[in-house]
């Protein structure tokens, strides 16, 4: 049996569609969760760190929910309106416009239009109410320090931790949630637009394929595109944190599962949105328990790290960690940095 026939019908043609409209970060998931995990594609898990404050590193543990910001309160000025330029720039060309029209047409007939219409429609709520949580791809290499740039990137006044957790290939967990979970893509203007050149070529060789699909879950494919586009571009220079991200979209396409709060984050009240790491808390969750899925806990540079050793492995042992792995699970980084 091949690894493509062990993979359910269903998840095979979302996994197509994603191929056909979202090339770059298709190729991207692939490669890194084949990197990390040999298995057959269905058990594949790949290890992603969340670098954050102990405080918060607390409070993801202790409730088992990760919270998810809005985009405008990020430290990327830029966030949602960077990857909206690049679209923007490539569909206000006639041309192009009219080649992924043309494209997508002849198999679906009105399919783009009714795509770009909606997402036009609801940008001004997209821009406003789009909510991100961040993780960066974590290498065996990084398991007993964590990687520098990272701690830096949280100055010098935090004590700084990393959650490292072992996120599964397809749990369902993301489609319950209706969260977008994709590797950031980090090019300039000229080569999004070679990206979305290549997406009409997909295009215009999967009409087969696109033919039997019915016409909404195309539509909603493109508007997926769409949407992933605006989350999950970012300029070229923050390339080396190597980010994935997950992204909510709570007017667009809202989950039962996803609660808000508003939160004060660094003296400015804001609503977050929590992703719920609770098994219990349905069925379709199961695969996102966090005592499941949390493989180490980092402690950064810190001038209290035995102290912060003994509570970590406290709260991780309360949130269902077997006790001897919480033990020897949570690491203190060596790295000499002044804090």
């Amino acid at each position: 049996m091949t690894n493509e026939e062990s993979i359910p019908e269903q998840l095979q043609n979302r996994l197509k569609l994603e191929s056909i409209f979202m090339p770059f970060a298709s190729k991207r998931r692939d490669e890194f969760y084949r990197r990390q995990t040999p298995a057959g594609p269905v058990a594949r898990s790949a290890r992603f760190v969340h670098y954050t404050s102990a405080g918060a590193a607390l409070s993801i543990i202790n409730g088992k929910r990760m919270w998810m910001r809005n985009a405008l309160c990020m430290s990327d000025y830029r966030e949602v309106q960077h990857g909206f330029a690049s679209l923007q720039g490539f569909f206000s060309d006639n041309s192009n416009a009219s080649a992924f029209t043309t494209a997508l047409d002849q198999f679906v007939p009105g399919a783009t239009k009714d795509a770009i219409t909606s997402f036009d429609q609801w940008w001004n709520v997209i821009q406003r109410h789009t909510y991100i949580t961040s993780v960066s791809e974590h290498d065996t290499a990084e398991d007993q320090h964590g990687r520098l740039s990272m701690w830096r990137a949280f100055g010098n006044t935090t004590t700084r931790v990393a959650i490292v957790l072992n996120v599964p290939w397809n749990s369902g967990g993301a489609d319950a949630l209706k969260l977008i979970f994709a590797p950031i893509v980090y090019l300039t203007q000229e080569q999004v637009h070679a990206q979305l050149r290549d997406v009409i070529s997909n295009i215009a060789a999967s009409g087969d394929f696109l033919r039997s699909y019915d016409r909404a879950t195309v539509v909603a494919t493109v508007q997926a595109m769409l949407l992933s586009s605006v989350a999950c571009l970012k300029h070229e220079g923050f390339r080396e944190e190597r980010e994935w991200r997950a992204a909510y979209f709570p007017h667009n396409f809202p989950s039962p599962f996803m609660n808000a709060s508003t939160e004060v984050i660094n003296g400015v009240p804001q609503l977050v949105y929590k992703i719920p790491l609770d098994g219990t808390a349905a069925p379709e969750l199961a695969g996102l328990e966090f005592s499941r899925i949390f493989d180490r806990l980092i402690i950064g540079p810190s001038p209290y790290p035995l102290p912060l050793y003994d509570a970590f492995a406290a709260a991780l042992t309360e949130a269902g960690v077997p006790e001897e792995t919480a033990k020897r699970r949570v690491v203190i980084s060596g790295i000499p940095i002044r804090v």
